[in-house]
């Protein structure tokens, strides 16, 4: 048992606070509702895993931190950091872009040249 208490004290799990037990519990419901259930997995399993690697506890100074030069969260960081996110996940929503329904009736290319034409006629009233 001795053992068991060391090691607990020794991890940073010693320092953990019910904040963050609860919200490692809510990134694990997360990621089991994108896995088994299959809602919006996509979505669900990397929030659920940003919640579980943003919460997980340390001690400070062993190098793990976002602002510690060389760990894996500041490399991480630096995609939020320089705004990389964004674009790749906009590249992987129109990769899964499924065009059957447009292939099959070409009248539906209208409603979307209609959007954009909303969009643009929008950002020109905008300025």
């Amino acid at each position: 048992m001795d053992l068991i208490i060391n090691f607990f004290h020794n991890t940073g799990f010693g320092l953990a606070t019910y904040g963050h037990l609860i919200m490692i519990a809510v990134g694990l419901v997360f990621i089991y509702l994108g896995i088994a259930k299959h809602y919006e997995p996509l979505l669900l399993v990397p929030i659920g895993f940003g919640i579980l690697m943003g919460n997980i506890p340390v001690f400070k100074g062993l190098g793990l931190g976002i602002y510690e030069k060389g760990s894996v969260l500041n490399y991480l960081y630096f995609g939020v950091r320089q705004g990389v996110y964004p674009p790749l996940i906009f590249l992987g929503i129109g990769a899964m872009t499924d065009f059957s329904t447009m292939l099959a009736r070409p009248k539906l290319m209208l409603l979307g040249a209609a959007a954009q034409v909303g969009i643009f006629v929008t950002f020109l009233a905008a300025l």
